[in-house]
């Protein structure tokens, strides 16, 4: 009775997976071909996908600095996101909602800088559970709510740890550049507190391929064992 009820309740889960990664590259290629070969049919914003639903990927080295994407991402589409977590403006693209960058270091146009918030709420108390932030505003946040919407950071054996729940990334055009910030993000708040950098975890309700890019996602899977 248990085991069936178990799947009865983990019924809209299709086999929940965690994948385990050295680095941010080897993390996006894995969950991009589990992806392209295990993803079930959906639909995004009236697009057709394919997805994993919850996935946890794990990354033991995590540096924004990474040979596979750098030798295998869209140059383009990573400057885009560096821009939007770097530059506290209305991105275009996404209707005019604010960038990352201003819901980490201007929250809700409030003047509060939440990355200070948690390398002081952790230098204060390195034992804490609580250094978590979000980039939801749910005043403005009507018709485009963020990918990525908590950060969570805690220290362990003195080395800085981030969690990050996102409901949605597409790993076939900007999951990398997810986590190519993400990365940066984590290396300054630990450079800031003068700790090495833990682990990255990222779990996805939706991790995702639009089906107008697996052709090309093929491809580059191809061409990664020219890389490893």
């Amino acid at each position: 009775m248990k085991d069936s009820y178990a799947q009865e309740i983990l019924g809209h889960v299709d086999s929940a997976r965690e994948i385990s990664t050295r680095t941010i590259g080897e993390a996006w290629l894995d969950v991009a071909e589990k992806i392209v070969k295990d993803g079930q049919v959906g639909t995004y914003d009236g697009l057709a996908i394919r997805e994993l639903i919850l996935t946890t990927l794990r990354v033991s080295n995590p540096r924004n600095q990474d040979k596979l994407i750098d030798q295998l991402a869209d140059p383009m589409r990573l400057q885009w996101m560096r821009a939007n977590f770097t530059q506290p403006a209305q991105v275009r693209e996404l209707g005019g909602a604010d960038s990352y960058a201003t819901r980490l270091y201007n929250y809700d146009h409030q003047g509060i800088d939440q990355i200070a918030w948690v390398i002081e709420r952790l230098r204060d108390d390195a034992s804490s559970r609580s250094a978590t932030i979000t980039t939801f505003q749910p005043l403005t946040d009507t018709t485009y709510i963020p990918c990525v919407s908590l950060l969570d950071f805690y220290v362990q054996n003195d080395r800085l740890n981030l969690v990050v729940y996102a409901h949605s990334i597409d790993f076939g055009t900007k999951g990398f550049a997810n986590l190519v910030e993400l990365a940066y993000v984590q290396e300054q708040v630990a450079e800031s507190l003068a700790i090495e950098i833990g682990h990255l975890t990222l779990i996805v309700k939706s991790a995702h391929i639009y089906e107008a890019d697996v052709e090309g996602m093929k491809g580059v899977l191809l061409s990664q064992c020219d890389v490893r």
